[in-house]
């Protein structure tokens, strides 16, 4: 018997996947999740047996280049055309996203997105849609049109600006008929669309037009379309710029953040730099992006601050707290100009992207990866400004459609539609001692609440492994790091800084064990162990309370004390006075860093073998030793003198590690929490 439902997707389809594969994988073919593919095919009705034409589309959201079945809309062609007799006009454009909806085939799938229409209507098997840098530029040029037909002849078409919809769907259906020899056109103010009879032809006919755009603009552009480098805004040398960048974004994130909790991005790449320093720099960013998916990324314009990167630092963050409040007044007004009461509420007015003279750009969003397309967004931008201004004047869309698109209440649709943010989410989590054991869980723990975490660890290899296994750069950052050293704290500070913009969250778990009588204790044993434990908590926390200072949000330090802290034992006299001294630093920063919304706790764990670096360091035998206990014995030694019997693992301390740092405990600091299985000896008195 034939199966209802076929279980592979048929030939089309993985065409289409393959050929979007190919065009997103490429920047100069469309942005990130941009544009959108699609297929058309004669398909059995599973009900009827009788034979359907479907169309699958890349559904709404999602990336051209890592698309996968489930994320393409499928719809029957018949029903979809059929809209056509019911559409009720460009003022009601809205409501045809929801009857898309009753054109479905089958179960499943990706949403239909905006653009459906685009492709439903044209009569071509396939259809791709792309945001391309240089097909953008001849679409916000002034003489778009003229160029257009200079470039392409009769081949490419123009249509002018519409907002993505229905009734731009039914615009390019009419261009397409009235116009058999062309493979494609330019959309204003928006990108490109090209057709085929093929999934081979659709697709080179994109890159046809996409090539000759960009062949275009530099056999017939202009040089120095920014105007003339500004000396005083020349890139400041690699070192010192990123040293600038370091010191910056704190107080960039913090104001960034004023009205929603924001993680950071830093680009000083080549065509940024090269932007920040030209003399038409304030002119070109105050008109803004253009093409649809970039301004809703990037808002409406940048914040461009009119000050040279090198200049005195106090004067700098002056003046960026001024600009600050300025870009603020401003957005307010551009809300305030064009909001209706159907409007959604603002969404805040602070600046997504910020260009530093000298230094480069910042960009910021609700995590790194939207912190991280936004700078992106804005570097198309760039290029886009660029080849518009080298053949002509850039002139993106106006004011009031920027507006339109930005608070669309599709777009709102979009975003009711993400799963709500992990407790943790945009927090920056620095954590020592990362590589292996208890900073490892906790590691793991707070990047799965929805942190950034900043894997930190002596042993950069081990430090990796956890980051690439918590995701990758979006997501951790390894860092190696001696935390006894001054400059070494400093740089991995800084270094996290860069990654993600701040510091939100410390971990202090670095640590070392020696098991020495007072007699057999040396100097420098004394000295190994505190520079690690005393002096390195002290280190990283002065460094990141800083960074926490600047960003002005508030913050978190933990310690991993010990048991050993208040309690007694034999042979352990350098460990547990070190375990002492960090336990007391948590009381003398809580007393002093409250004042800043930073708060400062302790955990004190004890017998946690299983993962330990430092039991497997040797620890582990010296005690068992001391105890006259086999070594793989030693975590059933220590949970049987417990209170509840039960051993201790490095996640029941990465739990405690949340409990003090998660939404729940915003009133408490200088707590110390025992994750022992109860010690009577260690109750805190």
């Amino acid at each position: 018997m034939i199966p209802l439902v076929a279980n592979d997707p048929p030939r089309e389809v993985i065409e289409l996947l393959e050929r979007s594969h190919r065009l997103g994988a490429d920047p100069r073919n469309t942005n990130y999740a941009g544009g959108n593919t699609s297929t058309k095919a004669l398909i059995a009705d599973p009900v009827t047996g009788t034979d359907t034409e479907v169309m699958w589309v890349k559904g709404s959201g999602g990336d051209l280049g890592t698309l996968q079945e489930a994320g393409l809309a499928m719809l029957r062609l018949d029903r979809l055309r059929a809209l056509v007799g019911v559409y009720p006009g460009p003022e009601r454009e809205d409501e045809m996203v929801a009857a898309f909806d009753f054109c479905m085939h089958g179960r499943g799938g990706a949403a239909p997105s905006i653009d459906t229409a685009m492709h439903g209507l044209v009569s071509c098997t396939n259809v791709d849609h792309l945001h391309p840098d240089a097909g953008i530029a001849l679409a916000t040029a002034a003489d778009g049109e003229k160029l257009t037909a200079q470039c392409f002849g009769d081949t490419v078409v123009w249509v002018p600006w519409r907002r993505p919809g229905f009734q731009l769907g039914l615009d390019i259906a009419a261009i397409q008929e009235a116009n058999p020899q062309a493979i494609g056109c330019i959309l204003g103010g928006h990108g490109i669309t090209a057709w085929g009879n093929s999934s081979d032809e659709c697709e080179s006919r994109s890159l046809h037009i996409i090539r000759t755009a960009e062949q275009f603009l530099v056999a017939n552009g202009r040089p120095d379309p920014f105007g003339e480098v500004v000396e005083a805004n020349i890139p400041l040398e690699s070192t010192a710029r990123r040293a600038r960048a370091a010191e910056l974004f704190p107080l960039l994130r913090g104001l960034a953040s004023t009205d929603t909790r924001q993680v950071g991005h830093y680009s000083d790449a080549e065509v940024v730099l090269d932007f920040v320093s030209r003399g038409r720099l304030a002119e070109l960013a105050a008109l803004g992006t253009s093409c649809p998916d970039h301004f809703l990324r990037t808002k409406v314009r940048p914040m461009v601050v009119d000050l040279p990167g090198d200049a005195p630092l106090e004067e700098l963050e002056k003046r960026i707290r001024e600009l600050h409040q300025d870009y603020r007044r401003e957005y307010q007004a551009y809300y305030e100009r064009y909001a209706t009461p159907d409007s959604p509420a603002m969404r805040g007015a602070d600046p997504a992207v910020v260009l530093v003279p000298g230094v480069g750009m910042f960009s910021f969003g609700r995590d790194k990866q939207t912190a991280r397309v936004a700078s992106e967004f804005y570097i198309n931008a760039i290029n886009v400004m660029h080849g518009a201004e080298s053949v002509s004047t850039y002139a993106p869309i106006s004011e009031e459609e920027k507006f339109r698109i930005e608070y669309w209440e599709l777009e709102e649709q979009k975003l009711r539609r993400m799963a709500p943010p992990k407790a943790l989410a945009t927090r920056i989590a620095f954590v020592t001692g990362a590589g292996s054991g208890i900073g490892a869980a906790t590691a793991r723990r707070l990047s799965a609440e929805g942190a950034c975490v900043i894997v930190a660890d002596l042993n950069f290899e081990s430090a990796e492994l956890v980051a690439k296994e918590l995701g990758g750069s979006d997501k951790a950052f390894a860092v190696s790091v001696d935390v006894s050293s001054p400059e070494e704290v400093v740089a991995a500070i800084n270094k996290s800084v860069l990654a993600f913009g701040g510091v939100d969250l410390v971990v202090n778990n670095a640590g070392l064990s020696i098991s020495k009588s007072l007699q057999d204790t040396t100097i420098e044993d004394w000295d190994r162990q505190h520079s690690v434990m005393a002096r390195g908590s002290f280190l990283v926390s002065q460094a990141a309370a800083k960074v926490m200072m600047a960003q002005s949000m508030g913050g978190d330090i933990i310690y991993i004390a010990s048991k050993n802290a208040v309690f007694a034992g034999p042979n352990n006299v350098a460990y547990g006075a070190a375990k002492a001294d960090q336990a007391h630093q948590v009381r003398l920063l809580a007393a002093e860093l409250g004042q800043y919304g930073i708060r400062v706790n302790g955990i004190n764990p004890d017998g946690v073998v299983r993962g330990s670096g430092i039991f497997a360091g040797g620890w582990g035998a010296q005690r068992a030793s001391v105890y006259g206990v086999e070594e793989d014995k030693l975590g059933e030694f220590y949970a049987q003198r417990t209170l509840l019997k039960r051993e201790v693992l490095p996640e029941h301390v990465a739990s405690a590690v949340f409990v003090l740092c998660g939404p729940e405990l915003v009133h408490t600091t200088g707590l110390h929490i025992a994750v022992d299985a109860g010690v009577a000896a260690a109750f805190l008195r």
